[in-house]
């Protein structure tokens, strides 16, 4: 497997020529650097006019491995060619570097760039991006894996503090400034070299430089965004769409050089992918750290809870949830101040709630949006507090007390929807808890706590710390987490706390289950966007009707699940009435979405009707938007076809609709959510992620990137 690299922009605030000077006393040797034994230079060659000056060098490293291995390897020191292009004028470096040494057997290969800020002439950045390809080594693969990334990351964090510690000596020299180049009167131009090494390797992210445009552009966006989007703003003086390393420590925290990559790395495919979807940093590290960092686990949840927000319209939660006023009488739950770590506090007085109650006035999906618009919030509050304490909050505290609870509280309804709460908040806001604090645990915790242990991450389980009658006024207790100010009245503090002491809710405010059936449904079809099952051999299709032409077709979809095939016809004729394929030849029903098939089995493709796109492969996770303008009017067809499935799921954690629909549903499915518009050609600007009317429910998570194309017709992936 290839190991890849990516690092941050680091930004060194002084002139390239300064830095350049500090760069070079690296050499022939360092003693900042234990393993770089020494360097010999192999060619060098300089422009006339010293304009470019490019040297090759072959250096010798003692890398830290066991004497066995280097035994059995055969060798002692490990060399490395490194070539250099300066180019003065343009005011850049860049470095390539290959290892000499086990070339047959091992492949490592980086880039380097030395360029001056885009926005201030004065400071430099820096970039680098590495791979790491071993075919074979005599057994000890793994092995050398290890030491090769652990011998890299500790080169890759000393980078930067070697280069401070030469501008530091040249400081102390008196040298604080070196003249630009420029040339020489009586010396002719030479032509510029591009230095640039052109080898098929995993290339750098380039640096694009801001325009006077593209800064203003950035400033009108800047100032529509809202404060829980302002964290995705880099710092001032760093390039709009990089992660400077300074920025990664003010406001995600301290993370290893590797960390930071996969960080860059998924972002970066996010960037390419997701066209105008692009999460916050914050918000892509938590679904990194829930999976140890590893890229495509991560990669894949992420993309889930996308859909599942888009689906369900949760961006927009806090602006259109209003509770029930049974909530607000008698949910025992609310934000109260924060911990000692700057963490929001949330309290749940879980033994005075009357569970049942409000499952049976409120119904599972309203207290499902209630708590999901309790998780929101702490979003919004974590924000707000890394920027009032100066350094990142990503998480928040809970703290339940469970004085009162009983046999009530194990009410099965109940219960079930206590699961169906975790497996939602589980998979969509990952490490969003720092820590919780179970206080004054009764007798009857530990059969709770065995339903509901199984659906809670690991990771998650070990934040969770329980204390049995008053053990949590003790030393060990909340002192050590809450300030003293702070600490609840009923937990014997001074601080008054606003949350509702609840009560058993009035059974005149209990509701038939018919009536709150009826209430699910309608609280979650509370979206524009329709879902759809495609199997193998039985496409779903949607017919649109277009009786003038030069309309616009405009869709927006997601692939939920599997790999699809999609289409566009065209037809003078209508088709026969649709049918759908509920049990058809599969002999299963469809859940969450519905297939319905039009083109009949005898019309000919070319004859009865006719493709007006090429189809368009699209793979799990992929949201595509696109438009189609008209030629003719008649009867258009959509088409989603199954294509393939994918492997298999990113979490061991037990989820009951995946196992019923394991075995209910034919491994040869697909599913789509899908919406789409028709819009008059007067009407229309750009794609459909350009359109005012369009509704399409795109994150808020995320700052907008996208821009419209004015094609006849277009389409957009993102993976």
């Amino acid at each position: 497997m290839v190991q890849k690299y990516q690092s941050p922009v680091r930004v060194y605030k002084h002139p390239f020529e300064l830095v350049m000077a500090a760069y070079e006393r690296r050499f022939p040797t360092c003693p900042l650097i234990p393993m770089f034994v020494g360097s010999d230079v192999m060619d060098e060659q300089a422009s006339e006019d010293g304009a470019t000056h490019r040297i090759e060098r072959r250096c010798k490293l003692d890398v830290d491995a066991p004497r066995l291995l280097k035994r059995i390897a055969g060798v002692d020191y490990v060399y490395f060619i490194q070539k250099n292009s300066l180019d003065r004028r343009e005011r850049t470096l860049h470095i390539e570097s290959h290892n000499e040494t086990f070339s047959n057997r091992v492949i490592i290969h980086e880039l380097c760039c030395y360029s001056v800020h885009p926005d201030n002439e004065e400071w430099t950045c820096f970039e680098q991006s590495a791979s790491l390809d071993i075919k074979s080594f005599f057994g000890f693969e793994s092995t050398v894996e290890k030491i090769a990334m652990k011998q890299y990351a500790s080169s890759i964090k000393k980078g930067k503090e070697i280069i401070e510690y030469y501008l530091k000596e040249l400081d102390e020299e008196g040298v604080t400034h070196l003249p630009r180049w420029s040339p020489a009167p009586d010396c002719p131009a030479q032509p510029c070299v591009t230095a640039r090494p052109e080898l098929p390797v995993t290339p750098a992210i380039a640096i694009p430089a801001a325009s006077a445009k593209d800064t203003q552009s950035t400033q009108s966006n800047k100032d529509n965004t809202s404060l829980a989007e302002s964290l995705n703003e880099p710092l001032a003086g760093t390039p709009d769409d990089k992660l400077d390393a300074d920025y990664i420590h003010r406001y995600l925290g301290d993370l290893t050089p590797l960390q930071e990559s996969c960080l860059i790395r998924l972002r970066q495919w996010l960037q390419e992918t997701h066209k105008g979807k692009i999460p916050k940093d914050e918000h892509i590290l938590r679904f990194l750290r829930a999976r140890d960092f590893n890229m495509d686990k991560a990669r894949e949840i992420l993309c889930q809870s996308l859909t599942w927000r888009k689906q369900h319209q949760v961006d927009y939660l806090l602006e259109t949830w209003n509770s029930p006023q049974v909530l607000n009488d008698y949910y025992t739950g609310g934000w109260h101040h924060h911990d000692k770590d700057g963490r929001p506090l949330y309290i749940l007085r879980l033994g005075q709630m009357d569970t049942k109650g409000l499952v049976r006035a409120l119904g599972e999906e309203s207290l499902l949006r209630h708590v999901l618009s309790i998780n929101e919030e702490g979003l919004r509050r974590c924000e707000e507090n890394t920027k009032v304490f100066g350094r990142p909050i990503s998480c928040w505290t809970c703290l339940v007390d469970l004085e009162g609870l009983n046999m009530r509280h194990l009410w099965r309804p109940g219960v079930k929807a206590l699961l169906r709460i975790i497996e939602v908040v589980e998979a969509n806001y990952p490490e969003t808890l720092g820590r919780l604090l179970i206080l004054r645990a009764p007798r009857v915790f530990p059969v709770l706590w065995t339903l509901v242990s199984p659906f809670i991450d690991e990771n998650t389980r070990k934040k969770f710390l329980i204390y049995a009658g008053n053990d949590y006024q003790g030393p060990g207790g909340l002192v050590d987490y809450i300030d003293k100010e702070v600490i609840p009245d009923f937990l014997g503090g001074d601080c008054m706390c606003e949350v509702p002491e609840g009560g058993l809710v009035p059974k005149s405010l209990y509701r038939t289950a018919e009536e709150l059936e009826n209430e699910d449904i309608r609280l979650w079809t509370e979206t524009i966007y329709q879902s759809a099952s495609v199997f193998k051999g039985a496409p779903h299709e949607l017919l649109i009707e277009i009786i003038d032409a030069s309309s616009v077709i405009t869709w927006d979809f997601d692939v939920c699940k599997g790999d699809i095939i999609f289409n566009i016809f065209h037809s003078k004729r209508a088709p026969q009435p649709p049918k759908k394929d509920t049990l058809g030849a599969h002999g299963i029903t469809s859940p969450g979405g519905n297939n319905v098939q039009l083109i009949d089995k005898s019309w000919m493709l070319g004859q009865d009707y006719s493709m007006v796109e090429s189809p368009l492969i699209c793979k799990e996770g992929e949201s595509v938007q696109g438009s189609h303008v008209t030629r003719w009017p008649g009867f258009y067809i959509l088409q989603w076809r199954f294509h393939s499935m994918p492997a298999c799921a990113t979490t061991n954690l037990p989820r009951v609709d995946d196992v019923l629909a394991t075995l209910q549903v034919s491994s040869h499915k697909c599913k789509v959510m899908y919406y789409t518009e028709v819009l008059g050609s007067e009407d229309f600007r750009g794609s459909m992620t350009s359109l005012e009317s369009s509704h399409s429910g795109f994150s808020q998570l995320s700052a907008a990137t996208t821009s419209s194309s004015q094609s006849q017709s277009s389409s957009m992936i993102s993976r």
